[in-house]
């Protein structure tokens, strides 16, 4: 059930947890896709880093994707990290459609749905998890908000919503479900594209869903990075469904590396890295927010 077992750890109600009773443990509660999987377990290394331990839930397989996926550490090996493989039914996915007019992987929707079937056993683990700890935070997806309802049943469980996609992107979504027109100025920059045609149906009929547990969040976790241009040329978004050939891939490496805008890009892009490795070092201000965050969960 779990990657990390010692002799102080015993089976309750079938899940294993800790013998010594902790002071705060975090549960992630990730979406089923590659890149909601992965932040959820990188958010879940700088959580580490402060000693606290964490417990990731999902499938045995998207478990595993995302253990193998994972690059700048092995989570195989570190202390203080539980992987719960929780069953799910069996999945019949439909083959991916290439000619669909929308790209959106609308093969994986079934894979979206049964994730609602992790909410009877990840409430057992908040249980259990909660007889042995003073607190138990969730940190759950946007789009995991109906697993974790048992929240409001446990005193001692707080949940927090992780939006994996930036605060901007968040803003343009529910101004334009407002019916509102996005206007360039000083934050947004022109030709934003519209976000009409990225999603399916089906996964729009998902996100109202979900939309309906925001009541049983704490707070919310957004990604504040603020936007700037490093000079990357983006592709027109009237060409959007066009699939990408290698030929424009060489291309762009050319422009990239052999000719004066290609000198700026690159002088733009270490500056912005210079940028973010400062906010997140000691005293940056992506770090202070952080130990914020921290301070309050296990206030």
């Amino acid at each position: 059930m779990t990657n990390h077992q010692d002799n102080q750890n015993h089976s309750q109600n079938g899940l294993r947890v800790n013998r010594q009773e902790e002071e705060v443990v975090v549960v992630m509660v990730p979406f089923p896709a590659q890149g909601h999987l992965n932040q959820l377990l990188q958010l879940s290394r700088l959580i580490l880093s402060y000693n606290i331990p964490f417990h990731y839930v999902g499938a045995a397989s998207h478990n595993h994707q995302a253990k193998l996926r994972v690059h700048g550490w092995n989570p195989r090996i570190s202390f203080n990290i539980h992987f719960h493989d929780f069953e799910i039914p069996p999945i019949l996915s439909p083959l991916l459609d290439p000619n669909e007019e929308c790209k959106f992987p609308s093969h994986l929707q079934p894979c979206f749905d049964v994730s609602k079937r992790l909410r009877a056993p990840l409430a057992q683990l908040l249980r259990a998890l909660s007889s042995q700890a003073r607190r138990v935070i969730v940190i759950h997806d946007s789009m995991m908000g109906s697993a974790i309802q048992e929240v409001r049943l446990i005193p001692s469980v707080e949940s927090y919503c992780f939006h994996s996609v930036s605060a901007f992107a968040v803003y343009l979504y529910i101004w334009e479900t407002m019916g509102n027109s996005v206007e360039a100025n000083d934050v947004i920059p022109k030709d934003i594209p519209s976000l009409e045609g990225c999603f399916t149906n089906e996964f729009l009929d998902s996100i109202a869903f979900e939309y309906d547990y925001r009541k049983f969040n704490s707070g919310f976790i957004y990604n504040t990075c603020r936007l700037i241009e490093v000079g990357i040329v983006v592709r027109d978004w009237a060409h959007r469904q066009e699939i990408v050939t290698s030929n424009m891939v060489e291309t762009a490496v050319k422009r990239l590396m052999g000719c004066k805008e290609g000198d700026e890009m690159r002088k733009k892009a270490a500056e912005y890295g210079s940028k973010v490795r400062q906010s997140v070092g000691e005293g940056g201000v992506s770090r202070l927010e952080f130990d914020s965050f921290i301070a309050h969960i296990t206030r």
